[in-house]
């Protein structure tokens, strides 16, 4: 028998949620799309068929745990702005809470690389010490331990995706998103930190079948898993190929730490970056050779395709 008779995604409209969604729709798995903008869900959801739109605050507990009631699978995707960070284990502490009043059995989380900090091997492997310097990854370091302490206490069984940057259809609040739309417009792109230096996306598609699987095996919960791109890339290979791909010639420019605690200043979002800037400088790079071990070769678009199917969704 499946694992998953119901799923429930919160976080549904980000960037993996529609993935998670679209995999799960295919598999004619039910699942409800779980977030604050009825509008949105409604647009990004509502032709699917096995679909359950629900706007829900999950800040409010009672909010989460009408979102939670039900199902037996809840596949955490939320978002936040780099502002509000330290809103990933307050949140997190609301749905686990409201998955234990609902008895909701498992819990999947959709995680980053913050929490390993800076990279002691050229690639990170779950093994990695996770040691954060950032605010910003102390926050996400937070969020997993308390899913993992929740799993060994035996409230709930957790699971934890980690992925490098994304890119691709949805994914305009990524930081790849914009080269394309300058590219397209035969702008000037803008790129944080130093542009020779290696980096890994990974095509939002191909994050969907993964995480669903993930979340249908018992056997893969109780552990972090990284799920990586198709190799690390020169991040100025990355912004020519863009650009190449338009038939344009590539044009960037780069914002160092100095005029990015200027520009914060004036603007929230650029102070933030600040911190985040060892990302760029000393990349991590995933090493996802458990997850391949698991389950079997897995499906990563190379960088040209998945440059051309974005641009493909861009235009329409």
């Amino acid at each position: 028998m499946p694992l998953i008779g119901k799923a429930a995604i919160f976080g549904a409209a980000g960037a993996i949620g529609p993935q998670v969604a679209a995999e799960f729709n295919r598999r004619g798995i039910k699942f409800r799309a779980v977030g604050r903008r009825r509008a949105l869900l409604e647009a990004t959801f509502g032709g699917m068929e096995h679909a359950e739109i629900f706007e829900a605050d999950l800040a409010d507990l009672r909010s989460a745990s009408a979102a939670a009631r039900g199902v037996d699978t809840i596949v955490y995707a939320v978002g936040l702005p780099y502002p509000s960070h330290q809103l990933h284990p307050v949140l997190m502490r609301t749905t686990l809470e409201a998955a234990a009043a609902m008895q909701v059995p498992r819990l999947l989380l959709v995680s980053s690389v913050y929490a390993y900090g800076v990279p002691r091997t050229s690639r990170v492997a779950e093994t990695h010490p996770r040691q954060p310097e950032t605010r910003k990854g102390q926050y996400r370091k937070e969020q997993e331990d308390l899913v993992l302490d929740a799993h060994r206490q035996g409230r709930i069984a957790g699971l934890i995706v980690r992925l490098p940057d994304f890119y691709g259809p949805g994914a305009d609040n990524s930081l790849a998103n914009p080269i394309f739309r300058a590219a397209l417009a035969g702008k000037t792109a803008n790129w944080v930190g130093p542009v020779n230096a290696a980096h890994e996306f990974v095509f939002v598609p191909d994050t969907g079948p993964v995480i669903a699987e993930l979340a249908g095996r018992a056997e893969c919960y109780g552990e972090a898993w990284n799920y990586g791109g198709p190799g690390e890339i020169n991040s100025l290979d990355f912004i020519t190929r863009v650009y190449r791909a338009t038939g344009r010639a590539p044009r960037y420019r780069t914002v160092g730490r100095g005029l990015l605690k200027v520009l914060g200043w004036f603007n929230p979002l650029m102070r933030e970056l600040v911190e985040m800037l060892y990302l760029e400088e000393t990349p991590v790079i995933l090493d996802d050779s458990k997850l391949e071990a698991r389950l079997g070769a897995l499906r990563k678009t190379t960088y040209d395709e998945g440059i051309r199917k974005t641009l493909e969704w861009m235009k329409k």
